[in-house]
């Protein structure tokens, strides 16, 4: 149990939010006024803080460094036309990024504090939301392991921090993917269906490759035979086969999307039919070349729905045509004005952040 859980706020003198061009942003580069931080040690989460966003004091031996134990989310906050601000489904982020810290033995974070200190941090922060179609604030939880010793063991220290950035639409237009030869992303028994920074940095290598060839991402398979489709780059992946959408059972190498689950959810709600299921790069190709593949789409926060024009695999690339029906188009649309406040949301997604 905490030791103290009253959530202590040190606020700026001078907010920088005049001093950002919100036109020209580099996704992931600018962060606001204010971070959050709470720290665990002797066996309990301490008082939980937040604090204007600056430098923090790290040492080279801390276990961070040596033996990977990271854990991270995304997530976002919207503003609508009235400068209300929401959230999108934010204890599915507490709920994933806890199962994550259990993959990765780490401890769990308490639901309660986190909700306080999400809407209290967006709170404070809330003039760095631009209003505006693919504009949002970006949402950064994240837990390190801080405890210093080079020893191969867990760590008995931690500090889990949230940190907010604006931008704007991460993906613009379409994208060229490469199907997955050699490198895959994750395997049986490791840690895919968590959200552990070492997952993406080993992402980094392969990927580089692939753009080396004209490709902006990869499409990941099994490590086992690579025969199977799993993701696209840091995405869930959705293919529609004539009108079917198909997209690859969760396991313990695929992360458990909450966008990919809102699709599933939108798909039903549209009486689209769904597969979910294991689709094989062959029936991929032949699905291609027979003129059935209709769509390819990656699904995640950042991007939300991102659009895959061409796929690459064994030297030849698949060009996909647009669909004047595009499922890809609705449901982006469908849960860019659910997250914006623009319809209904009959499912009891959006969350309205109390500003006052």
């Amino acid at each position: 149990m905490n030791t103290d859980s009253t959530l202590h706020i040190e606020k700026v003198t001078s907010t920088r939010v005049g001093e950002v061009d919100f036109d020209n942003l580099v996704f992931g580069k600018t962060f606001t006024d204010h971070m959050f931080e709470c720290e665990y040690k002797n066996g309990a989460w301490q008082r939980p803080t937040i604090k204007p966003y600056g430098p923090m004091l790290v040492y080279p031996g801390m276990k961070v460094f040596h033996y990977g134990q990271a854990v991270f989310e995304g997530m976002k906050a919207y503003k609508d036309e009235n400068d209300d601000v929401f959230l999108f489904r934010p204890e599915q982020n507490l709920e994933r990024i806890n199962k994550s810290s259990k993959r990765m033995a780490i401890p769990e974070f308490p639901k309660e504090i986190f909700l306080e200190a999400l809407n209290e941090l967006v709170r404070l922060d809330k003039d760095w939301i631009q209003k505006g179609d693919g504009n949002s604030l970006y949402i950064r939880p994240f837990a390190i392991a801080t405890e210093v010793g080079v020893s191969a063991s867990p760590s008995k220290e931690y500090k889990f921090m949230i940190l907010l950035s604006p931008v704007q639409a991460y993906y613009k237009g379409f994208v060229k993917v490469l199907i997955a030869e050699k490198y895959s992303r994750s395997a049986d028994g490791g840690v895919g269906a968590a959200k552990a920074a070492g997952n993406y940095g080993a992402q980094f290598y392969p990927t580089s490759l692939a753009q080396e060839k004209g490709f902006q991402q990869i499409i990941w398979t099994d490590s086992n035979e690579h025969k199977y489709l799993e993701e696209a780059g840091t995405m869930n992946v959705f293919f529609r086969i004539n009108d079917t959408l198909i997209t690859a059972p969760t396991s313990d190498r695929i992360l458990d999307g909450i966008t990919r689950k809102s699709i599933l959810d939108l798909a039903k709600h549209n009486g689209v039919n769904v597969d979910v299921r294991k689709l094989t790069v062959s029936e991929l190709i032949a699905a291609a070349e027979d003129g059935s593949l209709k769509e390819i789409f990656g699904a995640g926060t950042a991007a939300v729905v991102s659009f895959i024009s061409h796929f690459g695999f064994k030297d030849k690339i698949y060009e996909l045509k647009e669909q004047s029906d595009s499922f890809a188009v609705m449901f982006k649309k469908q849960l860019n004005d659910i997250q914006y406040n623009i319809s209904e949301d009959p499912f009891g997604w959006r969350k309205k952040v109390e500003l006052f």
